[in-house]
């Protein structure tokens, strides 16, 4: 579960402000009315109140490497400020830097680091996350599993923590008990070793991925469609075929969906296996590091 569910943020208030009022009228009945007794049910009310102030003060600011795409950075916007509110209430939000990445140019920096070239890519990441710094971020997510490939590289050059990903997915999938899990993404996702090994080594955990025309297929479907904003029943009928397929040949308990774009197109709804939205998954992460939860 994601933080905590509105009707338990409903009961912990609740519960809360029920305890205040109690206190309250205890302190009158028991003491009566006087000024003593009115000033100390001010102070209950008061610190009451002032509880959510206090988490919200001592919140730290997330920085997000965005743009890449656009459509999933507005998702953690929503995600972030969302989970904020369930834990603090009232009109609270996250505080939030973001520096988005212009795709297209970018998207010729990925072509040249596929082909070993890093330079150009690792410039843009850089640049983007002393941004982030000079602005004032406490500590960085990059919205994109691809480009979490440099998260480690990123937090040596700004000095800043950078949240991995695939970490966060790690100990959610861990929670879940499931030892198997299919991972669909990028294709550089899906081959290159950064993510599975991570899974596989630090989380004990089993990864399968699709075959090499799925893998294509995957990939084209993430840049053609879902980065320009086009979502078709096709290829969600699509994805279902291959995650069925990984579930029934591959053993696949669970599917890691290690592109933030994917949970756009795919749902929970829509397959029989448990789903790893790592969009949600990382800024979970992000909003309980902001809160000191961890």
């Amino acid at each position: 579960m994601l933080l905590e569910s509105n009707q338990v943020i409903l009961m912990k208030h609740t519960l809360l402000y029920g305890f205040a009022l109690l206190s309250i009228f205890l302190a009158l009945f028991v003491g009566g009315v006087n000024a003593d007794n009115v000033a100390a049910s001010k102070e209950i009310i008061n610190a009451t109140m002032d509880n959510a102030t206090a988490n919200a003060s001592q919140m730290k600011t997330i920085g997000i490497i965005g743009g890449v795409s656009w459509l999933s950075s507005l998702e953690y916007y929503r995600l972030m400020n969302q989970m904020v509110n369930k834990q603090l209430g009232g009109s609270y939000s996250a505080k939030i830097l973001m520096y988005s990445i212009e795709f297209g140019e970018f998207s010729k920096d990925e072509r040249l680091a596929e082909k070993g070239d890093w330079n150009a890519l690792n410039k843009t990441i850089i640049d983007a996350a002393q941004r982030l710094k000079r602005g004032g971020a406490d500590f960085i997510v990059i919205a994109s599993n691809t480009v979490n490939s440099r998260a480690e590289y990123v937090q040596s050059e700004v000095q800043i923590p950078v949240l991995h990903i695939a970490d966060a997915t790690g100990e959610k999938v861990n929670k879940s008990g499931i030892k198997t899990v299919a991972l669909l993404g990028t294709k550089y996702t899906m081959e290159q070793n950064f993510y599975r090994d991570r899974l596989e080594k630090k989380y004990g955990l089993q990864v399968v991925i699709p075959n090499e025309t799925e893998r294509e297929y995957i990939n084209s479907v993430i840049f053609d469609e879902l980065c320009v904003e086009k979502m078709n029943n096709e290829s969600r009928e699509r994805f279902v075929q291959i995650i069925n397929r990984l579930m029934d040949e591959e053993g696949a308990q669970g599917v890691v969906l290690g592109c933030t774009e994917i949970p756009l197109l795919i749902k929970q709804r829509d397959v029989k296996v448990q789903v790893f939205d790592t969009t949600a998954i990382h800024a979970e992460a992000a909003v309980k590091y902001a809160l000191n939860m961890t």
